[in-house]
């Protein structure tokens, strides 16, 4: 059977158990290993695998084909996308000529701060304006990422105007490029969440916490979707059962999952599995359907995805 997903930490950790033929009675795995903008366009143009790991923004586009399975996905708390700046603040921005009220230092992380705070930056206890990013350059991983959408709701309420330009870049360029000052903010997901101090880089905004309060929900990042004429009670079993293998044996995916993992340290790597491989990854449940239906209809309301049957969601 013919499957495609991220490299990335939490994506193996959950399918070593399947790939590697430990899941009774499930199908051998032919797995395609595929960034997640990929993988959104095969889905959507109808000619990809089987089964694949997509973006929840993605679905409008996808379910007269494919059925969103209620396990193996990424949802949660506290794990939502970041926006992120050069320390040097808007004065350090491509192009930039400085915006009165912002200082070089403004947004700056600082080495007493965890990078998954959102607003917690400044040398004086100030917080970033988001502001900063109107007319500039942002770059995103996918038009059609979850990201994107939380992106679009959130500036759509905090960024004047709207920012100039939209880059879309693999993910593993958007941070050495707002370092290197190719572009003036960057949209990352992921590990990023862990290592972008490491590049110099500054927190202007945490989209999950934004979110969060916004609508008490968890963020709905990533989903597992197959196509309807399969045996979608058995796919989303053979992906439980690999879920479930995966906790009670940590140590068995370390190997494959940080032979995909991009040389990234595996003290990260499994930061990023803890983060992104929980309960909802199990189960959506009552509060992973309820947060990806919110996140759909909103940006359906404001045109920045299609309107759509969400019965379909659940069938």
């Amino acid at each position: 059977m013919k499957i495609a997903y991220s490299p990335c930490p939490n994506d193996t950790f959950v399918f070593h158990a399947w790939a590697h033929g430990l899941i009774p009675g499930a199908p051998e795995l032919d797995v395609l290993y595929a960034d997640i903008d990929i993988t959104n366009k095969l889905a959507a143009e109808g000619s990809g695998p089987d089964v694949l790991k997509i973006s929840y923004a993605a679905l409008p586009w996808v379910l007269k084909d494919y059925a969103l399975l209620p396990c193996g996905g990424a949802l949660g708390r506290g794990c939502g996308p970041l926006v992120l700046t050069k320390n040097s603040g808007i004065e350090g921005m491509a192009g930039a000529e400085g915006i009165a009220g912002i200082t070089g230092t403004a947004g700056t992380t600082g080495t007493a701060r965890t990078a998954g705070t959102a607003g917690t930056t400044g040398t004086a206890g100030t917080t970033p304006d988001p502001a900063m990013l109107s007319g500039r350059r942002v770059a995103v991983p996918s038009e059609r990422s979850t990201a994107y959408l939380l992106f679009r709701l959130w500036a759509a309420q905090n960024v004047p105007g709207g920012v100039g330009e939209i880059v879309v870049m693999p993910f593993h360029e958007i941070m050495p490029a707002v370092r290197d000052g190719l572009i003036d903010a960057g949209l990352v997901i992921h590990e990023a969440r862990f290592t972008y101090p490491s590049y110099g880089l500054a927190l202007l905004t945490d989209l999950g916490s934004w979110w969060e309060s916004d609508t008490n929900l968890p963020i709905p990042l990533g989903a597992i979707i197959a196509r309807r004429s399969m045996d979608l009670e058995a796919l989303a079993g053979w992906t439980r059962a690999s879920v479930e293998y995966a906790w009670a044996h940590p140590e068995a995916s370390r190997d494959y999952v940080m032979q995909h993992a991009q040389e990234m340290d595996p003290q990260v790597a499994k930061a990023h599995i803890d983060l992104y491989v929980n309960e909802f990854t199990a189960d959506l449940g009552e509060s992973g359907y309820g947060a990806v239906l919110t996140l759909l209809q909103r940006a359906a309301e404001e045109g920045l995805v299609p309107q759509m049957d969400y019965a379909a969601l659940l069938k």
